[in-house]
């Protein structure tokens, strides 16, 4: 199993001990604010190094306490076993794989790849263009490392061309656009890609489990796609993906737009990603119950094409997702799980756990931030 124990030391509200993990299906069980959800969160941290939960690190101090840690051990599908602690004091986090500092959360990203399935992530049916944006950057950098620093170096292009714009120090900002250019159009073809290849497994899933078909997902990239010209400059009415030098003139085009604006107004920070059917939005006419199926189903979507890419299995975090479902929609969704490596999972008492577990399922009670089986 890839996680084989987790150890907290003031980190939320759970005991000072070690939980023993090493099943490849996991239950928590117990009332709201019991810590069943803290668990999960260790887990997830313990991944990438930040919490789902909070930017503030200090927040996840145990009141009263000034410092933290958690020390994961886990098992890759190589049989290779390795160490990941994660100490916070002083208000510096730190984080080691096997003893050795890790200089930069890109390197833990390969090391335990974990897929979270939590109530927020309604937003990325609901919510504002840049939370689906969000999301296809972070399917990419789940197995693309050097998809994290593209989208990484676009931001920081980005942050000092706007800068010069509020700055009105316009000299640099043929130098920016060339970066911009460059960057931004890697950005924007793996973010192409990667929902062509989504696409090809998001339909099918939402249909076998809500029955409405047809409904895919639409990329429309902020620097469009531009029109294929003769040698006479006539449209063949084909459109090809844009070059660099077109988007050097898309962006001197809309300078004076974005000098009295002070900010960059097209690029991949602007793309967007819709849900659509039959031509139309879908999202604006759907009810809560189909964009909540729309979240759980890209999560599923996200797990499946990981595995896709790599070859690998994803460790899954399943945190009271499953509780706005009916019975009829939550034994579809359970049924089309994707391959895991392991799966943890937050009940309530009066859940049906019990239908979903199997031979090898381990259940734990948690209360006051302490377990037992």
């Amino acid at each position: 199993m890839p996680f084989l124990y987790q150890s907290f030391y003031n980190f939320r509200n759970l005991k000072n001990d070690t939980i023993d993990l090493s099943s490849r299906e996991v239950y928590f069980v117990g009332e709201n604010g019991q810590g069943k959800s803290n668990i999960l969160e260790s887990l997830y941290y313990a991944s990438y190094g930040i919490s789902f939960r909070t930017h503030v690190d200090s927040q996840i101090i145990k009141n009263g306490e000034k410092n933290f840690s958690l020390n994961s051990m886990y098992t890759r599908s190589d049989s290779e076993t390795h160490k990941i602690s994660v100490i916070f004091e002083n208000n510096k986090k730190r984080i080691e794989k096997d003893g050795k500092k890790i200089q930069d959360r890109k390197e833990l990203i390969n090391t335990i790849p974990c897929i979270l399935f939590c109530h927020d992530d309604l937003r990325f049916a609901t919510g504002e263009p840049e939370a689906r944006r969000f999301f296809i950057d972070q399917s990419l950098s789940l197995y693309d490392s050097l998809y994290l620093d593209d989208i990484r170096n676009y931001k920081k292009i980005l942050k000092s061309r706007n800068l010069i714009l509020k700055n009105h120090e316009y000299e640099m900002l043929d130098i920016y656009d060339k970066q911009l250019a460059q960057i931004g159009l890697i950005v924007q073809d793996k973010r192409k890609k990667a929902i062509f290849q989504f696409n090809q497994i998001f339909g099918k899933l939402f249909e076998e489990i809500t029955g409405i078909d047809g409904v895919s997902i639409s990329y429309h990239p902020s620097w469009k796609e531009i029109d294929v010209l003769t040698a006479e400059g006539l449209s063949t009415g084909e459109k090809k993906f844009p070059a660099a030098q077109d988007i050097l003139n898309v962006l001197k085009l809309n300078r004076e737009k974005d000098k009295v604006m002070e900010t960059t107004l097209s690029g991949p920070h602007r793309d967007r990603i819709d849900f659509v059917r039959n031509h139309h939005f879908f999202v604006p006419t759907a009810s809560t119950g189909q964009c909540r199926l729309i979240s759980l189903i890209l999560r599923v979507a996200q797990s499946v094409y990981y595995t896709r890419v790599t070859g690998l299995k994803p460790v899954l975090l399943m945190d009271d997702v499953l509780l706005e479902l009916d019975p009829d929609k939550r034994a579809k969704l359970t049924a089309l799980l994707p391959e895991y490596e392991q799966l943890f999972c937050t009940f309530l008492p009066g859940e049906p756990y019990e239908r979903y577990m199997h031979e090898t399922t381990k259940i734990y009670k948690i209360k006051g931030g302490e377990w037992h089986e």
